[in-house]
């Protein structure tokens, strides 16, 4: 039996300063912190001739770490979505509302499955959706909502899930940036029907890829491992697979459940740690006039943040925010960038071209009604992101150093290019 990591043991990995006094450059992902243990699992998948059963021991693990009754694990985050999407079996043309910034990995699923996405709008000033947003969306085609819990924060759900249960709407998450973020004590993933996960690389508990599905309902985790890893396929005596529905066949490789399961033992410190380098740096960037980081909600117990953001003034600045964050970039924030890539409404143009062109599932039927997409369906999720600027690489490498760096960076670039 493995001993298992003190967490003390492994937290964040603290930047120095340089010989001179010179600050060092602000930390990337890469290379990884990694868990102690990764290698001694892969090597035991080598040594077992791919006998061991490396990723149902994770798929255990990380079950009894979040306290849910399933893990079911994948080779990403897009296919654990997708497998999801395909297990819930909805009808085609049916809808499913959806947080308008996210990513393509969120929707690839509906759109395969031909579901309809519908996009409620962000809430004001927010990266994320909430009742408020979503109650005028709802019509008599809505099956289910699939929040996004961007950036590692995770959306208002108790008003999201009393307003399902009124109009027997199904829930669940994309936890792929917030994974063991808190809400009022409670994990990121366990506050609806299910929820996918990412260990991409990039992403908080980094794995060289991978992800997951979780929940607590039984039949639906038959359903979408049968779907989503059995290819749709039953045994039947004297004839063997006969397919039955159109199934998939995502399963996470060995190799991948041992760096995750290696992983693991060290992610929750970092999370910890993350949360108070963000809060801090949160309050440093809210210190320079004109630039307002993404608000972090009291609800939120811990923050287990994968991406930092703000948002600048027009009004006070003489550049954009593209501008503002090559600036940024050039200063020394590695990948500072804008984010109007997440606002799907006009990332994903094939959506209006299928709109528009009433192509299935968009004819009607099964549609019942003509559907537009484009940026200003969700006005207050695109004018967020027009100020807009982040960088994915806010990792459990910073330091208060580092987050005073940060701010330091910021407020010169602010100074230089304020009215």
């Amino acid at each position: 039996m493995t001993e298992k990591v003190p967490r003390a043991q492994y937290g964040a990995q603290r930047m120095m300063a340089g010989a001179e006094g010179k600050p060092v450059a602000i930390p990337m992902q890469y290379p990884r912190i990694m868990g102690p243990n990764c290698m001694k699992y892969l090597q035991e998948v080598v040594d077992s001739g791919l006998t061991v059963d490396m990723v149902g021991r994770f798929e255990k693990a990380f079950a009894e770490e979040l306290g849910v009754k399933h893990c079911i694990a994948t080779p990403g985050c897009t296919p654990a979505l997708a497998t999801l999407a395909a297990a819930f079996d909805f009808e085609p043309g049916d809808e499913i509302i959806v947080s308008p910034i996210a990513d393509y990995g969120t929707l690839q699923g509906l759109v395969k499955e031909n579901y309809i996405p519908v996009f409620a709008d962000a809430a004001p000033g927010t990266v994320n959706l909430s009742a408020e947003t979503i109650e005028p969306c709802i019509t008599d085609r809505t099956r289910a909502i699939l929040v996004v819990h961007m950036t590692g924060i995770i959306c208002d759900m108790d008003p999201i899930n009393e307003l399902a249960r009124k109009h027997d709407l199904i829930v669940y998450e994309d936890a792929c940036q917030a994974t063991f973020s808190e809400y009022k004590g409670r994990l990121a993933g366990t506050l609806s029907a299910a929820a996918g996960f990412s260990f991409d690389s990039e992403k908080t508990m980094g794995s060289d890829i991978g992800g997951c599905v979780v929940t607590d309902d039984d039949e639906l985790a038959e359903r979408i491992r049968f779907y989503g890893q059995s290819r749709g396929a039953r045994q039947e005596p004297h004839f063997g697979r006969r397919h039955v529905v159109p199934g998939y066949a995502y399963r996470m490789p060995q190799c991948t459940a041992a760096i995750c399961l290696g992983q693991l033992e060290i992610v929750r410190d970092q999370v910890v740690h993350r949360d108070k380098m963000v809060r801090l740096l949160t309050s440093l960037i809210a210190e320079i006039p004109g630039i307002t980081p993404i608000p972090i909600p009291d609800y939120l117990n811990v923050y287990s943040c994968w991406m930092f953001g703000f948002t600048i003034d027009p009004e006070q600045f003489n550049c954009n925010a593209e501008e503002f964050a090559k600036q940024v970039q050039e200063g020394g924030v590695p990948m500072a960038d804008i984010g109007k890539m997440y606002l799907m409404p006009a990332a994903c143009t094939f959506l209006e071209d299928m709109a528009r062109n009433k192509t299935y599932p968009f004819s009607i039927p099964p549609a019942s009604y003509e559907y537009s997409y484009s940026a200003d369906t969700c006005p207050n999720a695109r004018d967020y992101l027009e100020n807009f600027v982040y960088w994915p690489t806010f990792c459990a490498k910073y330091t208060e150093e580092t987050c005073q760096q940060v701010a330091e960076i910021v407020r010169a670039v602010a100074d230089r290019n304020r009215r």
